[in-house]
Formats: C-alpha cells, structure tokens, sequence
C-alpha cells in the first residue's frame, strides 16, 4: 500500500557545517494524523522545507504518494498543502483574493477557485471576513486564512508546521475540529506543534525528533507506552504523559 509520504535515510549538513539531519526515515501512512514533535533546532523545519522543495537535501530519498520528489516533484506537489510557520500572504489583500490567486498556482480556473474559496473560508469561520483587508484579521483568523490558501488546490497531504502558536484556546479549538474533519474524509496530517498536550489528543502516530535522529517513532500508543514513571517523578514539574516521554528523550539535547 502507497504511504502519503516515506522518508528513507534523509540526510542534510548546510554550508555553514551544520548537520541538520543524520540519516532520517519516516513512513506517514495515507490518511493518518501524525505529530512530528521535536525541540527547537531538532530538524522538523528541516525535513518539512526538503519534502516541500523549499530546502535541498544532501541525500536521501523522498516519495509523496508513491512519487520520488527528485524525479516527479511537480505531480509530487499537487498532493500537498503547506501551511508554514510565518504569515507569507500579502496583509493588504482581501482573503478571498488570497486564496482564490493561489488555485491559479494550479491552473484551477477562476469559475471554479471562486466558489471553492468562498466555501473554505466559510468552514473555517472567515466568511464575514473574506473581502476586509487580511491585515484587519486576528492573529488566529490569518491562521486559519493559512489553511484555507493551503488547501484551495484540495491536496490529500496537509502539513501543519505550527499551525496555533499565539492563537487562542478557542479558536484553537475549533481549528482542531475542522482538521481532523478533513481527516475523516481522506486528508493526510503532519503535524509540527510544541504543545503536547494537543498532539496526544489528535494523532494516531506520533514521531520524536532530536539532534537531526528519530529518537521514538510509533503509534500514540506505542510511544506512551515508553513513559517511565520514576524517571518522570524526579522532576518536580508533571506534565501530560507525551510530554514526559517527550522530555525523557530529548532532556539532553541542549
């Protein structure tokens, strides 16, 4: 069975020496809501900007549905929808103009992007917003523009590189519950977050980056399953228990 995406052996070292990734492999399988959880440093930008062509590998391979990004990226990148950690959109353009302007990245006809727009920014609570300048928006409505503009192309792999950081509960919230919709009807996750406590509750499968090396990778259960009570008790703080085995393998990266 096509994984949505397989990483076999991934390698990069950027010009200043810095050795970004050692030799990662990671399987996302199709459908599936997976958390890549790291500290900072640890390699998830990395690994995103390499599968989404935005950084070259120093070797490795990569296949999104079963294409090798080196010999098929451009039928690789209609699978996919990015969502970055930085606001990237124009702040004096209208929503609408966002998100319908990128379908033609994608030779998606106007008559055809318009009304989808309009039904995106709808679902994710912008439809009164969606012709004010995308400068008058919250910081967790440019958010959710974000997913919108990511998703116009309707792509069956949505990666999220923290996707709710300064964004309130509520609308974290409800941003949660429309993605793992999505979810449920097809749409493949890859979730980069620091807040723990949200990739237990919304994974499947979950895999713990440090220093450029997978240090855990399974299903939520699996990597649950590696807490260590007495070693979590030494601590005088207790979080959720991802984030203790979280903390418990990567305590020592710096």
């Amino acid at each position: 069975m096509t994984n949505a995406l397989e990483i076999k052996d991934l390698k990069k070292t950027y010009k200043s020496g810095t050795v970004a990734l050692k030799g990662v492999s990671l399987t996302v399988p199709v459908g599936d809501f997976f958390a890549l959880l790291g500290p900072n440093g640890a390699g998830k930008t990395t690994i995103i900007g390499i599968v989404t062509s935005l950084v070259n590998k120093t070797s490795g391979t990569v296949k999104v549905f079963g294409h090798d990004t080196d010999k098929e990226f451009e039928k690789a990148k209609t699978f996919i929808g990015l969502v970055g950690q930085e606001l990237n959109f124009n702040p004096f353009e209208k929503p609408l103009d966002i998100v319908t302007n990128q379908a033609g990245y994608y030779g998606i006809p106007r008559s055809i992007a318009l009304p989808r727009a309009h039904q995106l920014l709808t679902d994710l609570g912008l439809g009164e917003k969606m012709t004010q300048q995308s400068m008058q928006l919250s910081g967790g409505m440019k958010r959710r523009l974000m997913i919108a503009r990511a998703l116009i192309h309707e792509p069956r792999f949505l990666i999220l590189d923290e996707p709710t950081a300064g964004v309130d509960v509520e609308l974290r919230r409800s941003m949660w519950d429309y993605l793992q919709g999505i979810t449920k009807k097809g749409v493949t996750i890859l979730l980069t977050t620091h807040y723990l406590e949200e990739a237990e509750q919304l994974a499947s499968h979950v895999a713990i980056i440090n220093k450029g090396e997978i240090a855990a990778a399974g299903t939520m259960a699996e990597i649950l399953a590696l807490h260590d009570e007495e070693e979590a008790g030494k601590s005088g703080y207790r979080g959720g228990k991802l984030e203790e085995v979280f903390l418990q393998l990567t305590r020592n990266s710096g």
